[in-house]
């Protein structure tokens, strides 16, 4: 896509964090929007903040974890946008826990809000899409769907597939001119994880440090060059090419790392040095492997017998 002015957009995850950020660049560049999130507030407050950049602006609360809503949101889209040229699928929501404590409906909440919503409002704009000239699809993967961690089991599942997904499509319609594009940044100080759902009723999801996290308008500048240069896949913030090097070049240290910052694994390491502190000298113990009883009751080392 050589340009976005005058060009319409569908985003998900609209009302709030990297959602908005882009819908506020994309505005700026006089780009109409078609803004879909669950938070109808949200979306108000965004349309108003939007109505000095004079393009057009089309709000609709829908949740997307329902997919028989879904069909009639693109519809009505179409409908009001006259052609969607440019499609965001932003929304995501995360689950932090225990794999093993995650009921079905968690992660069908997961699965469908990442992964089968996109999937869904994808396969329904691509005849659209295709006759659009010079269109776009652009999918919020994450480094989370390159590299995986523990307690985020449902999250990674539906990132991984949504790079395979968004791989899938631009092997499939490159040619015919479609841009495709999965975006992978790290950490960003959104309210995903404040948002999120936590296996540990104790805890709360556990926010990264702000000094890892890229901001919402960083995502979307990245993402907007990204749309204009029709790049495959774009990583975001250090941490995610450090853990996307790693995993491509020492993928064992990965590995290593989530395996050792397991608590049992980190028992056993330190109940090991608790029985080593413990132990006493091994020279002040008699080896019993070199020690023999002489014929007259006395211990004698083994290889030096008297003849």
């Amino acid at each position: 896509m050589k340009s976005v002015k005058d060009r319409n957009a569908f985003i998900t995850g609209a009302a709030s964090g990297i959602g908005r950020a882009l819908a506020t660049a994309l505005a700026v560049e006089g780009c109409h929007l078609y803004l879909v999130d669950v938070n109808e507030a949200g979306l108000g407050s965004l349309e108003q903040e939007l109505a000095s950049t004079r393009v057009r602006v089309w709000t609709r609360q829908c949740d997307l974890s329902d997919s028989k809503a879904i069909p009639a949101v693109v519809n009505a889209a179409m409908e009001a946008s006259g052609g969607i040229d440019l499609l965001i699928n932003n929304a995501g929501v995360v689950y932090y826990g225990p794999t093993e404590n995650m009921s079905q409906s968690q992660w069908d909440w997961v699965m469908s809000i990442n992964l089968l919503a996109p999937i869904q409002i994808t396969q329904q704009m691509l005849p659209a899409l295709l006759q659009r000239p010079d269109a776009h699809v652009v999918n919020m993967c994450s480094i989370s769907g390159l590299v995986a961690g523990g307690r985020l089991s449902a999250y990674h599942t539906s990132k991984f597939g949504l790079i395979g997904f968004t791989e899938a499509l631009r092997a499939e319609y490159g040619r015919r001119g479609l841009g495709v594009t999965a975006i992978c940044p790290g950490p960003v100080t959104t309210r995903l994880y404040e948002d999120g759902i936590s296996g540990r009723a104790e805890r709360k999801v556990p926010n990264p440090p702000a000094w890892l996290c890229a901001t919402p308008q960083r995502v979307a500048s990245v993402t907007l060059k990204a749309i204009l240069r029709d790049r495959r896949q774009v990583l975001i913030t250090p941490l995610a090419h450090l853990l996307f090097q790693l995993k491509r070049f020492v993928p064992g240290l990965i590995d290593f790392a989530n395996r050792f910052s397991s608590s049992h694994l980190k028992r056993r390491f330190l109940g090991r040095r608790r029985k080593s502190a413990l132990a006493p000298p091994e020279s002040a113990q008699p080896s019993q492997a070199t020690i023999r009883t002489a014929p007259n009751g006395a211990n004698e080392p083994l290889g030096q017998r008297a003849a």
